[in-house]
């Protein structure tokens, strides 16, 4: 193995993913912070010994796999960090003490060989009893509600079926300072707001009155106090300035042999992010799509199957598709009931099929698969088979198990030479079955030239939000998180790539970012993808028992738009 992937805290993730039960990621925290987790990566302390950060990373992540973290027990603890300290201590004990008998690192560590508890639902019980608690050593590190349910780490619980239907709250996520509140103080205003559900309080007249001298007046309007509160929606303008991010301007080609014109969309001309000069370069990038062509022989494309990405994926994006006139269900169905009524005048005996039923049967979910099909691709893991491979395979296993389950799929790949010419070839598009031509299109796409990640990410999400045709739209980038080409690279190509994803989570478009069978390092993937959710592993094979959790992850950050900066 690479050295570079195991120096530091790195060495910690695969104990860590072993204690959690499923991937979890190592960092340090900034200087000055204890040890925390926000459910998909352990913070340790910046400055100790890497002994000490051990023992750090066992606790914690020994939290998580032990429930200590779900979201129905967390949420007791926002805004209480004394109870959360003597919950930590209760729940620090216990999962130790069921560590040490088959962990040896953990019978080291071990306080009490009998903790106080059995059960975390105990352990929150007891913590907010009086009897007295002694206080967490400092190598327990703290818990952190806010950053457990943000938005983007809820993977500490399980997926509600709400959020399996992709139905997201848009509210903000908790914040660091809103933790550290006791119960009461700045929550003040919303205890005197709740006095106005009171049915005392419900003549709008006089409960308008009272709001107008407490200086909180809501605008006219019936139901019960916040009815009128205006949800917050992903999308936000774009800021107008020197700044502002130049909209893609559209080329069109007059020659039909030209890549684009087979299409009738051509290309257009993208921006690109300059971190050197902290401003947009407009019309920079030339980024093309078109049909890939194929040869004759498609005999050979076949397509690997995968029973567990199947079920895992069977459960996200089923939204409720109403059936009418049916015997029994949820509400009347008034058109039938109206043409039951004059039925019955008329003379006909109708059987009575009035109701409306609600069923999980729609899907409500467009992907775009998008494959690095660069040089870089050709990187070869320790078997012998190269990255290209191991992102062609899962590319085909991805697009024919969700287009088996009902959602739209396309697949483009992309690469470049220069910033001239950025190319995504079509494999499939949102329009076209995943047949036999789309199969041997992927399985005879080579790797060459170069990768101007950013403008394949922008082009792509042009695709995607204009052909989608759904609410939910995702982009799912296979590549090594490696992006060359001619002048451009390092600091410069990842704040790039970086930026593309940020600007298509602001315009709604979801983003995960795949690495599979590469030796990029898990710094280097978060450069450059971190703006995203993403993953790495050997094969898809890895990831697919959570698959469910990582396309929610991505769905439910636009749900939730990150605070504003202070």
């Amino acid at each position: 193995m690479n050295n570079s992937m195991i120096d530091g805290v790195d060495r910690f993730a695969l104990l860590a993913t072993h204690l959690a039960g499923r991937s979890i990621q190592v960092a340090r925290a900034p200087v000055g912070r204890p040890a925390h987790t926000n459910g998909r990566v352990v913070f340790v302390s910046a400055r100790l010994p890497l002994a000490e950060q051990r023992r750090e990373v066992l606790v914690q992540s020994a939290l998580i796999g032990g429930g200590s973290l779900d979201q129905r027990l967390v949420k007791s603890l926002r805004g209480r960090p004394g109870l959360a300290r003597r919950y930590l201590a209760l729940e620090g004990r216990r999962v130790l003490a069921e560590l040490a008998p088959v962990l040896p690192a953990a019978a080291e560590i071990c306080l009490d060989r009998r903790a106080r508890t059995e059960t975390a639902e105990k352990s929150l019980e007891l913590a907010a009893s009086r009897l007295e608690v002694d206080e967490p050593p400092a190598w327990f590190g703290v818990i952190e509600p806010g950053r457990l349910l943000g938005s983007a780490a809820r993977q500490a619980g399980a997926p509600t079926d709400k959020e399996l239907r992709l139905e997201f709250d848009l509210v903000e996520p908790p914040t660091d300072a809103e933790d550290d509140e006791e119960d009461g103080g700045a929550s003040g205003q919303s205890k005197i707001l709740k006095l106005f559900e009171n049915p005392l309080f419900s003549a709008r007249t006089m409960s308008d009155q009272l709001r107008k001298i407490l200086g909180n007046s809501r605008s006219p309007g019936d139901g019960s106090a916040g009815a009128r509160t205006q949800a917050r929606a992903v999308r936000r303008a774009r800021t107008v300035g020197a700044n502002a991010r130049p909209l893609p301007t559209r080329i069109r080609f007059t020659d039909d042999g030209k890549p684009g014109a087979a299409t009738g969309i051509g290309g257009a001309l993208h921006p690109e992010w300059d971190v050197n000069g902290n401003r947009y370069r407009p019309d920079w990038c030339r980024v093309i799509d078109f049909p890939l062509t194929v040869a004759a022989d498609i005999s050979d494309a076949g397509v690997p199957h995968d029973d567990v990405l199947r079920r895992r994926l069977s459960r996200v994006g089923l939204g409720p598709k109403v059936l009418r006139r049916r015997p029994d269900g949820d509400e009347l169905d008034i058109e039938a009931l109206i043409d039951l009524v004059v039925d019955l005048r008329s003379g006909f005996a109708p059987p009575e099929q009035v109701y409306l039923e609600r069923r999980k049967l729609a899907r409500n979910l467009s992907v775009l698969v998008l494959i690095d099909a660069s040089g870089s691709a050709t990187d070869t893991d320790r078997a012998g088979s190269a990255v290209h491979d191991h992102q062609r395979r899962a590319a085909a296993t991805l697009a024919l198990t969700l287009e088996e389950l009902g959602d739209r799929v396309a697949v483009y790949a992309f690469r470049s030479q220069g910033r001239h010419a950025v190319h995504l070839p079509a494999i499939k598009t949102f329009d076209q079955r995943f047949g036999a031509i789309g199969r041997a299109r992927l399985n005879q796409l080579q790797p060459s030239n170069y990768t101007r990640l950013g403008a394949g990410i922008r082009g792509a999400g042009e695709i995607l939000k204009a052909r989608a045709g759904t609410e939910n739209r995702l982009l799912l980038v296979l590549s090594d998180g490696f992006p060359y080409d001619d002048g451009y690279e390092g600091r410069y190509a990842e704040a790039d790539a970086h930026k593309a994803l940020a600007e298509l989570r602001t315009d709604g478009v979801a983003c995960l970012c795949l690495s599979i069978g590469t030796s990029t390092t898990t710094d280097a993937l978060e450069r450059v993808f971190g703006s995203a959710s993403h993953a790495r592993a050997a094969t898809l094979a890895e990831l697919s028992p959570r698959m469910d959790e990582l396309f929610l992850s991505a769905l439910r950050e636009l749900a939730a738009p990150a605070p504003a900066s202070r």
